[in-house]
C-alpha cells in the first residue's frame, strides 16, 4: 500500500470533518463570534454538552478548531489554514475566482481582538525556526517579502520587497529559538493599514513526533480591524508547510505578489 503524505493525511482529515452539518454549523458559530466557549457554543444547538464536545473535538483533530485556555475557560477559535491547503491544492487549479465560496467560511472576521492560526508541518523545530527569521527563505513563503532583522530581543525588524519597498515594521519583544517568537507589527503597505496601528504577533513551535505543531496568534487588534492585517496568515502558513515539506513555492495567485 502506497503511504500517503503529511499533507494528503491532514487533507482526509478536514474532509471527514466537514462531512457533518453539525460540524459545518459549530465552524459558522465561530466564523459568526470567534473565540466562543463550549458553554457558548452549547446554547446554540439542541444537543448536550457531551455531542458538543464530540463534534468540537473533531474539529479540533482535523485543525479546524483550535483552542487557548484564559483563565479557567477554554476559548474556541475558527482555524482557516487546513481550508487554505485544501484551496491550494485543487481549488485554485480550477476556479480561484469563486474558491471562497467552497465552504461558505470568509476570513472577515470581525468584533474580535484575536485571530488563531495553526498547522502541522513535518519539520525540526530547527529548521521550522529558520524557515522563520531566514529572509531569503522567508520570502519564499510571505508574498515574496524579506523580513530582516538582528533577531535578538528589543531589536527592531523590517519587512520589505526586493526593491526596498517598506511593507511592515516591529519590534522583537520574545526571541527563543526554536520555540517561540513575539513581535509587535506596524504595517506600512497602504494608508488603511497604517491608520490600524500596532498589533502582535506570536509565533509558537511545539515539536510532535517527528513534526511541529505551529500556532500564530495575531491579537491586539482593536474591534472590526482592517481584514488585510490577519487575512494573509492561511496563505502564508499554507505556503511555509508547502515549502518544508516538499520544496516548493505556492503559485496561487497573490502569493507572489511582491517577488521580483
Amino acid at each position: 500500500m502506497t503511504k500517503q503524505s503529511p499533507i494528503l493525511l491532514g487533507v482526509d482529515e478536514v474532509f471527514k470533518a466537514l462531512a457533518d452539518p453539525t460540524r459545518r454549523s459549530l465552524l459558522d458559530e465561530l466564523y459568526r463570534e470567534d473565540g466562543q466557549t463550549l458553554s457558548q457554543l452549547e446554547e446554540r444547538f439542541a444537543m448536550t454538552r457531551f455531542g458538543v464536545m464530540k463534534h468540537l473535538k473533531q474539529l479540533e483533530d482535523a485543525g479546524l478548531v483550535v483552542t487557548k485556555k484564559r483563565g479557567r475557560e477554554k476559548l474556541h477559535f475558527l482555524n482557516p489554514v487546513p481550508i487554505r491547503l485544501v484551496h491550494d491544492r485543487w481549488v485554485s487549479k480550477y476556479a480561484e475566482p469563486w474558491a471562497a465560496t467552497l465552504t461558505g467560511l470568509k476570513h472577515e472576521l470581525e468584533n474580535s481582538m484575536e485571530k488563531v492560526f495553526e498547522i502541522y508541518i513535518k519539520t525540526t523545530p530547527e529548521r521550522l525556526w529558520e524557515a522563520i527569521t531566514d529572509p531569503d527563505i522567508r520570502s519564499k513563503y510571505q508574498f515574496g517579502a524579506r523580513q530582516e532583522s538582528e533577531w535578538t530581543e528589543g531589536s527592531s525588524y523590517e519587512m520589505k520587497t526586493p526593491n526596498g519597498f517598506m511593507l511592515g515594521e516591529g519590534e522583537n519583544l520574545v526571541v527563543d529559538p526554536p520555540r517561540q517568537l513575539v513581535q509587535t507589527m506596524t504595517a506600512l503597505w497602504g494608508d488603511d493599514v497604517k491608520a490600524e496601528g500596532t498589533s502582535r504577533v506570536t509565533w509558537d513551535i511545539e515539536p510532535v513526533g517527528d513534526s511541529c505543531r505551529l500556532t500564530v496568534t495575531h491579537d491586539q487588534l482593536r474591534d472590526g480591524a482592517n481584514e488585510q492585517l490577519y487575512g494573509g496568515w492561511p496563505m502564508i502558513l499554507s505556503g511555509l508547510k508547502t515549502w518544508l515539506e516538499t520544496g516548493e513555492l505556492l503559485t496561487t495567485p497573490g502569493s507572489l505578489m511582491y517577488s521580483s
